[in-house]
């Protein structure tokens, strides 16, 4: 379609790679109008900033996608992708902005729609979503336990992914950052919509973090749009990113993961002067129960019976 005739986009969803020929197919595949539900092509375009790979993705992949799909490439130099998902935000035209910082997340069928509708309910919305590993167990964890890439393309194929996206969870574990479920406080999310005004506000993210995979800048980002006055965390049930295995810097350090994090944490409170907490908002909660994701829905309840209780009984010993 000419340029000009497009109409413009209501969501943008700026997704950042970074040697992720295996991985990044997948996901934008996941991203298209062949597998979202419930949105029309027209209405959302997803803006993919390559981060200085080594090698380009193929052009070709690109022809293959249905729907509206840019590809801006920079050039290597800069370990954090900070300013490169600034730059895709830059560059979007819907008036909600999504950010996905890993482009090995695959994304469940019904995550556009979802946060659209969010955005229809609430004045200022921050639609976070939880994040899961590919595989019995976190990555972290499963890599020193045999799992490859080779056993991840016999797990994706053992579910005939993608003829159903949300058998994603039945192969799957939850991240760190999400390893309470849904009702519990997040440290982080790693899709993450809100309007591009308070994006704006925000002033985006903050290219301060230099560490490689940009350290805590994804938590640093999060925090504050949770913590924004005018802002309405929401949740989505049943949606979500599940992360395929690559050379993630935190994800799949093995052993060097303790260290990395400790550098991480001093980053972070050099620019904020603090030691990270995750925020303590109160979330709605917005989305669907697909039978797969009701196991995730109920170990979600006894983790938020098992924290609440556990923060009684602190308020009780007069604990902090």
């Amino acid at each position: 379609m000419t340029p000009w005739l497009r109409r413009q986009p209501k969501l943008s969803l700026v997704v950042i790679v970074y040697n992720m020929a295996r991985e990044a197919p997948r996901t934008l595949y996941s991203l298209s109008c062949d597998y979202q539900r419930g949105i029309d092509a027209d209405d959302y375009e997803i803006i993919v900033v390559d981060n200085g790979s080594d090698q380009p993705l193929d052009a070709t992949l690109f022809k293959t996608l249905r729907g509206q799909f840019f590809y801006h490439r920079r050039e290597p130099g800069e370990a954090s992708p900070a300013r490169a998902i600034n730059q895709g935000v830059a560059e979007a035209r819907g008036e909600l902005i999504g950010v996905s910082i890993d482009g090995a997340r695959l994304c469940s069928p019904g995550l556009l729609s979802w946060a659209l509708r969010a955005a229809e309910a609430f004045a200022q919305p921050v639609v976070a979503t939880l994040n899961w590993h590919l595989g019995p167990k976190p990555q972290n964890v499963s890599i020193a336990e045999g799992y490859d890439q080779t056993v991840e393309d016999r797990l994706l194929e053992s579910i005939r992914w993608p003829a159903d996206g949300y058998a994603l969870h039945s192969i799957s574990a939850l991240g760190g950052s999400s390893r309470r479920g849904y009702f519990c406080p997040l440290s982080e999310s790693n899709v993450i919509f809100m309007r591009r005004a308070l994006f704006t506000s925000l002033r985006g993210y903050d290219p301060a973090f230099t560490s490689p995979g940009g350290g805590l800048v994804n938590l640093d980002f999060y925090k504050r749009a949770c913590e924004h006055p005018d802002s309405e965390l929401v949740v989505l049930l049943g949606e979500g990113s599940f992360h395929q295995l690559h050379g993630g810097i935190i994800t799949n350090a093995g052993e060097r993961k303790q260290a990395r994090r400790a550098r991480f944490d001093a980053e972070y409170r050099q620019l904020r002067g603090s030691d990270f907490r995750p925020p303590q908002r109160e979330a709605v909660f917005m989305g669907s129960s697909p039978p797969a994701a009701l196991g995730t829905l109920a170990w979600s309840v006894e983790q938020a019976q098992a924290y609440h209780a556990t923060a009684r009984a602190d308020t009780d010993a007069g604990r902090p």
